[in-house]
């Protein structure tokens, strides 16, 4: 599938901040949310009081990788971006930057993250972030064009900044960190196929092979939603098994795992805009709903 529509006019404010700049270079909600996912990975691994000097040398490195990859990978999708309407204002397309200015960017803040990590952190968590690095841009993005399995393919480096959080606590990747991951990688399924439905006519004209594209009845996207936010009920229960938290985090990942499935279903009833729209904001109050019980009801072993 190749992107033949014409490049989409761009109208961009003249005088946008450097900040602002770079906040949408390095994707910032997205670094946040990566920086987020990290933060609670480490305190669930932390054994003892906080080491708030390892959390600032963790995140600051994570940062860097997250924020490099974002700049590299729009730099790579740099053509396909022009022609959407909701990508088509980012830097490159619209001309704020030159591609060698992102390259040299995203190459040196990613590369300082990977030899921070090692030097403050450990390196198996450098390593991690590596793996994260390469794997989001050099199969994931590719294979954007190339297959419906993306979006699954993905969901791996999307889920590992968790694990690298456990890492940098822990020194060793043990099963709670893959508990982590485990949440990470189903919540992002039903997350982004949303996302894929809202926008399917803008990843088609783009040549993206994502799965709403290629079913236009949505019968294939509906069933993997309600699938995927199934399998991840089970999945948010992992870290009670695993007696890193307690029953009322069992109680309420069981509350916001029903809830929102009622949401996946919701949308596999009514494959509209609206009913995307819907389950894309559910799964954006899940996320740090649950997180936020694993950090209430983490239990202490001092």
């Amino acid at each position: 599938m190749k992107a033949t529509a014409e490049a989409l006019p761009v109208t961009v404010p003249s005088e946008k901040s450097f900040f602002s700049l770079i906040s949408d270079l390095v994707k910032a909600r997205l670094t946040v949310l990566v920086l987020l996912t990290t933060l609670v990975g480490l305190y669930l691994g932390i054994q003892g009081p906080m080491d708030y000097l390892l959390m600032i040398h963790t995140l600051l490195g994570t940062g860097l990788v997250a924020g490099g990859a974002s700049a590299l990978n729009q730099l790579i999708e740099r053509d396909h971006d022009a022609l959407m309407p909701r990508t088509a204002s980012r830097p490159l397309p619209s001309g704020r930057m030159t591609p060698e200015a992102v390259l040299v960017f995203g190459a040196v803040i990613s590369s300082a993250g990977l030899v921070y990590l090692t030097l403050a952190v450990n390196p198996l968590t450098s390593f991690l972030g590596a793996l994260t690095l390469m794997s989001y841009l050099f199969v994931y993005t590719p294979l954007k064009r190339v297959t419906t399995l993306n979006t699954v393919i993905g969901a791996i480096p999307g889920a590992l900044p968790p694990l690298m959080g456990w890492t940098a606590a822990r020194g060793q990747i043990s099963g709670e960190g893959w508990a982590l991951f485990a949440i990470l990688f189903f919540w992002q399924l039903p997350h982004f196929l949303a996302i894929a439905w809202m926008y399917r006519d803008e990843y088609a004209r783009a040549g993206y092979a994502m799965l709403p594209v290629v079913d236009p009845d949505g019968q294939r996207t509906s069933r993997q939603a309600v699938c995927h936010t199934l399998g991840l009920l089970p999945v948010s229960l992992f870290p009670f098994l695993f007696k890193m938290v307690g029953p009322v985090y069992c109680m309420g990942a069981l509350i916001l795992g029903f809830v929102f499935l009622g949401f996946a279903i919701a949308f596999a009833r009514e494959m509209t805009r609206v009913r995307a729209r819907q389950l894309f904001y559910a799964s954006i109050l899940y996320l740090p709903l649950l997180l936020g019980l694993m950090v209430l009801d983490k239990i202490k072993n001092y």
